[in-house]
């Protein structure tokens, strides 16, 4: 009899027959586990309850509240969904159903169109569904066996996607009632886990992505083991549609998005206010880690970009143009760029490290339906660093790295954590050169006392990376920082420093951003804030309302002392009653609001108001102004 060894988290070993399923080891690890247990985790694969192992294994057990049991979870609620759309739509043609980061959506082709009611009715039919208990069966053919399957059913879109399997693959399939999905899985063992069901929107999507192809009808939804859980999440939800950075950035008068300009941004003077802030934040911070600043080219050769191997990894998604009767790219990433200004004159092993930060504007082709205000635009800001280091000195370039990043998440109030992606299957380079490189950001985190999550083959295509996952006011995360080890560009583009032996070696590089890209960096502060900035970054920090305009002279003598002092200050002197334009300023989410009556005219003070805490009081003029500036200098949250 076969046997095989499981090793558990705790590096307990045990013995099982080849072919035991998850759900059996789960219930010999602990019965009280089974019960709460979505799947597992064998040698970094998630598996479903019901299926089998049949080699030695490392096992980790995961429920609702890990990453994996969640994508355990809503994927079987999108099959669920689909086979209530099965029972009232008989007509329906399904693609694909995945889970997805909070919840799960099915590309469904009918020709009703769905409803807010229809969705409801197919809410009632999932719970219907999920109380009979189904058990999902695994089972397998091969591919023709697939293909005449599907086509018998009319399934074309599972059809076109057998047609690119491998000829000699197996392929398998999950039975849930009578609704039977091509589905590489896993799943729940059984429906009953699945009690709180919310279906949320209807979308547009073209299959397979392509504008060419027919549009689909996406239906996105969630679910939850409790309604509790549910709920919570739903009011999540409101309040991310209340700080919806493009209703803010409409609201607020700080960006706009023109027809005339898809996914191209145009930032509006109180927009430019918060970009500009941030710009020198990160120009200062920078310069005070000994960074130097370098400008290049939005356009460049197309030679280039085949030398950098972004033609054959990134071409999808550039822009191109002719000029001179030679080919051009407009660049979707600043690295070249700044090689070229390193190449541009000889360096020895005394010149590295170097430190060069780039502002750099670039562009990248994005489908029309992908586009989302600031959050996924056409061009964009990126805050790059490229760091050429000698390799003794990249451990500790990391540590300084990761430490800058910290001190600035810090000012804006941002938990995060760190993952770690690794080498993806279309990379460029050796072996060697990947596990250095790869071993090198891990050491650095190790040194550091930082835990990570580790994507296995998320990397560059030149090189494994750090990702800082940011955490908002309302727990929601954001993909910003990035640090990149490459020892790929060096290569290809065969530059050098004269080491202290008098011989030619490679750098290694360090691609490395902190925001991300400006503009969605913004995006999330939009939201993180709700439109409540810090003074520091407040487009009008504050606003003077006299409460007559027989107080404006003096009220105009405050606001140029305050602008004297650098402090963004309007005054409101229209003929309005105070009540309103205390409203107006707080619809605008001005800091500050300085009431000015005949009492402060006499007393040389202002009554403030805090947008937050009401009213705070009468204050000299000199004193708040003293307050404001040591606020603004020390960038209180």
């Amino acid at each position: 009899m076969d046997m095989i060894k499981i090793t558990l988290p705790d590096g307990t070993v045990k013995d099982y027959k080849k072919g035991v399923t998850v759900l059996d080891v789960t219930k010999d690890i602990s019965e009280g586990l089974a019960r709460v247990a979505m799947g597992a985790v064998v040698n970094g694969n998630t598996k479903g309850l019901q299926e089998e192992i049949k080699e030695d294994s490392d096992f980790r057990v995961v429920k609702f509240e890990d990453k994996e049991g969640k994508q355990i979870f809503w994927h079987t609620s999108s099959h669920i969904m689909a086979h209530a759309v099965q029972n009232l739509f008989p007509d329906a043609k399904f693609a694909i159903g995945p889970s997805i980061e909070n919840g799960f959506y099915y590309d469904i082709d009918t020709e009703h169109r769905f409803t807010p009611d229809d969705l409801e009715k197919i809410e009632k039919e999932m719970k219907r569904i999920a109380k009979e208990d189904h058990v999902l069966k695994r089972s397998v053919m091969s591919r023709d066996e697939a293909l005449k399957y599907f086509e018998e059913k009319g399934e074309v879109y599972k059809v076109d996607l057998i047609e690119k399997f491998p000829e000699d693959e197996e392929i398998s399939f999950y039975e849930l009632g009578d609704f039977v999905d091509l589905c590489a899985g896993p799943h729940l063992y059984n429906t009953k886990k699945v009690k709180a069901i919310k279906l949320l929107s209807i979308a547009g999507a073209y299959w397979r992505g392509d504008e060419k192809n027919k549009m689909l009808q996406r239906i996105y939804g969630t679910t939850y083991e409790k309604n509790k859980d549910l709920e919570e999440y739903l009011n999540r939800l409101e309040e991310a549609k209340k700080r919806d950075h493009r209703k803010l950035g409409r609201e607020l008068n700080l960006f706009s998005m023109q027809e005339e300009g898809p996914g191209f941004p145009f930032f509006h003077p109180k927009g430019m206010v918060i970009r500009n802030e941030l710009e020198n934040f990160w120009k200062n911070e920078h310069a005070k880690r000994g960074y130097e600043e370098i400008k290049t080219p939005i356009i460049l050769n197309e030679g280039l970009w085949h030398e950098s191997g972004h033609w054959d990894h990134y071409k999808e998604n550039m822009y191109f143009t002719h000029i001179d009767d030679e080919d051009f790219a407009i660049k979707p990433m600043n690295c070249p760029g700044s090689i070229l200004v390193y190449r541009s004159e000889p360096h020895s092993y005394r010149d590295l490290p170097l430190r060069w930060g780039e502002l750099g504007l670039v562009h990248r082709h994005e489908l029309s339906g992908a586009l989302h205000g600031l959050m996924r635009v056409r061009s964009f800001t990126q805050d790059d660093a490229h760091l050429y280091t000698l390799p003794s000195q990249i451990k500790k370039e990391l540590i300084d790295i990761i430490e800058l990043a910290d001190h600035m998440y810090e000012v804006f109030g941002f938990k995060y954590h760190i993952e770690l992606s690794t080498r993806p299957e279309n990379s460029m380079g050796t072996d060697e050169q990947w596990e250095i490189a790869t071993n090198g950001l891990r050491e650095a985190l190790e040194e550091k006392k930082i835990d990570y999550i580790v994507n296995e083959g998320d990397g560059a295509f030149y090189g494994p990376k750090i990702d800082f996952q940011l955490e908002d006011a309302i727990g929601r995360t954001w993909q910003c920082g990035t640090i990149q080890l490459d020892f790929q560009m060096p290569e290809r583009f065969d530059i050098n420093y004269i080491d202290k032996d008098n011989e030619k070696k490679r750098p290694v590089m360090i691609h490395r951003t902190i925001f991300g890209s400006i503009e969605r960096f913004m995006g999330i502060l939009i939201e993180h804030y709700a439109g409540k900035f810090p003074v520091w970054l407040a487009p009008v920090q504050a606003t003077i309302l006299p409460i007559s305009d027989k107080f404006n002279d003096y009220a105009y003598e405050v606001r140029d002392k305050m602008k004297q002092e650098g402090i963004r200050v309007e005054i409101d002197d229209r003929a309005e009653k105070i009540g309103y334009k205390i409203r107006e300023a707080q619809m605008k989410k001005i800091p500050y609001m300085l009431i000015v009556g005949e009492k402060e005219v006499s007393e040389n003070k202002v009554s403030v108001r805090d947008r937050n805490d009401g009213d705070i009081g009468q204050v000299d003029v000199k004193e708040f102004i003293a307050r404001m500036i040591d606020e603004i200098k020390n960038k209180a949250k």
